[in-house]
């Protein structure tokens, strides 16, 4: 079949999907607390970050040339080698605004203009990576193998998320706090992740095999303008004329609304002063018990959720995801409102929360695959990880804005009143199922 028994499975698949995961946290949290610690104003840290996650909206409309052009192995380390060099040059790229600026929150996010481009740069990136990768994985083992190994990439993928959201976190926390140097903090957090990056780019250089089923999907010669753009649009025209194609849209935009409203002001909200209706932690502390534990619970809660949903199916267990996606949510009103001192209670109510997340969304993961059945299942899959994307990336953009103008408890219940959408998407999908 190809040439992938010289090398095991075990040689590249942890690497390469712990490689997936650190550059979609560094895009999409780091810089939130990155941001957020250089004293850029909520509504601008959340509106920029939120913009990052257009490329994994948007990365269907590229994907076929991912299948047309060249080998998946080629564009694995081709965009993996692109984003190294992205995060050594974001290593100098971070610029050192001036403290009273910082301590005020009201540093400029133009201050940012570079770092917020190498930012994109690495997105689409990352985004490609994911098309290529994906499809590489199913390319270079059998199916036996590919049901083997899904648990081992996915909790690699999780490894990715506590080093980017726990250890670098607590790495910056640490520096500033021995150094009461934020930019340097972050800086060095960058250098760390940019050489960590480079040898896992140069390992997979090496290391990732060349089954022989990797080539382009198109005869050499007939890849042309003409074939790309019937590829793509043959795989669009048969999505959107699906059953229920528009309540499935509605259900990946709204079943995850609290969370993309929470998911973006909860870094601000952990290290904003009380004075300003946040709890005050450190950058270290934020590292621990959102980073490390939260992460840890999340992962806990997504598993759980798996076995119970592979039990009593999707139809008898979508009720239970929903009110997990929506009740925990309570637990930031509660340190809103209460302001507690105790990082233990501090920890405890993210646990609670990230568990619910976690346990809730696998129906949410189940319905895209439900949905995605059929001649272009892969295509089609894709299609539906871009409103995903989309689902968090509009919400987001207007959260810091909002948060401002209700603060952080005030925003918190609004976050509540938004779990009246998941109920309702949930209420028309279950009729369906």
């Amino acid at each position: 079949m190809n040439n992938t028994k010289r090398i095991t499975p075990w040689a590249w698949i942890p690497t390469l999907y712990f490689a997936q995961g650190i550059p979609y946290f560094i895009v999409n949290n780091i810089s939130v607390m990155m941001f957020t610690k250089m004293g850029v104003p909520n509504g601008e840290m959340a509106l920029f970050t939120s913009l990052l996650y257009l490329p994994w909206t948007i990365k269907p409309f590229w994907s076929p040339f991912v299948d047309i052009v060249k080998t998946k192995r080629w564009w694995t380390v081709s965009m993996q080698v692109l984003m190294s060099i992205a995060f050594i040059l974001l290593t100098l790229s971070i610029p050192h605004p001036a403290e009273e600026v910082v301590a005020a929150g009201t540093t400029p996010i133009s201050l940012f203009g570079v770092t917020l481009f190498l930012f994109i740069v690495t997105a689409f990136a990352s985004a490609t990576h994911d098309i290529a990768a994906d499809g590489f994985y199913m390319l270079a083992l059998r199916q036996d193998e590919q049901a083997e190994f899904v648990g081992i990439r996915s909790t690699f993928y999780r490894l990715a998320s506590i080093f980017g959201q726990g250890v670098l976190v607590a790495v910056a926390g640490a520096i500033e706090l021995k150094y009461d140097d934020i930019p340097l903090s972050w800086t060095v957090t960058m250098l760390i992740t940019a050489v960590l990056f480079s040898l896992v780019t140069l390992y997979h250089l090496f290391v990732m095999p060349r089954p022989v089923a990797d080539k382009s999907v198109l005869t050499p010669g007939t890849a042309d303008v003409k074939a790309i753009f019937r590829e793509f649009g043959h795989t669009f025209a048969t999505y959107f004329t699906k059953s229920g194609v528009w309540l499935a849209i509605a259900f990946m935009m709204l079943y995850r609304l609290p969370e993309a409203f929470l998911l973006k002001m909860c870094m601000p909200f952990l290290v904003a002063g009380k004075e300003a209706g946040g709890l005050g932690l450190s950058t270290e502390q934020v590292g621990i018990a959102y980073g490390t534990i939260g992460v840890l619970f999340l992962v806990v809660g997504g598993i759980l959720g798996g076995v119970f949903a592979s039990r009593v199916g999707l139809k008898r267990s979508i009720w239970w995801m929903a009110a997990c996606m929506t009740l925990p949510c309570l637990t930031f009103v509660y340190l809103a409102t209460c302001q507690p001192d105790s990082l233990v209670v501090i920890s405890a109510s993210i646990a609670i929360e990230q568990f619910g997340y976690g346990f809730g969304f696998t129906a949410y993961m189940l319905y895209m695959m439900h949905f995605s059945e059929g001649e272009f299942k892969t295509s089609h899959y894709a299609i539906c990880t871009a409103f995903m994307a989309l689902s968090m990336m509009i919400p987001g953009m207007f959260a810091g804005y909002l948060q401002e103008a209700a603060g952080y408890a005030g925003f918190f219940w609004i976050v509540i009143a938004c779990c009246a959408a998941t109920v309702a998407v949930t209420t028309l999908v279950d009729k369906r199922l």
